[in-house]
C-alpha cells in the first residue's frame, strides 16, 4: 500500500462528505424555516453512519447543530 496514495484518497473522499453533507444540511435547513417548520433557533441532532466496503467499518457519528 502506497501511504501517500491512501491519505490522499482518504482526504479527497472526505471532502467531497463533507462539502456534499453541507451543502444538503443547509438546503433542508432553509426549506424547513421558509416552510415554517424550524424557527430557525433549534439545535438540531445530526447523525452520520460510516461504513467502507472491504474492512470491518461500521462507525456511527453523532453531534448537533445550533441554528442560533
Amino acid at each position: 500500500m502506497n501511504e501517500d496514495t491512501f491519505n490522499m484518497e482518504v482526504r479527497k473522499f472526505l471532502k467531497k462528505v463533507g462539502v456534499t453533507s453541507q451543502r444538503e444540511i443547509e438546503k433542508a435547513v432553509r426549506e424547513a424555516v421558509d416552510q415554517g417548520r424550524l424557527n430557525g433557533d433549534e439545535t438540531l441532532k445530526a447523525q452520520v453512519r460510516l461504513t467502507v466496503d472491504g474492512v470491518d467499518l461500521d462507525v456511527e457519528i453523532d453531534g448537533a447543530i445550533e441554528l442560533a
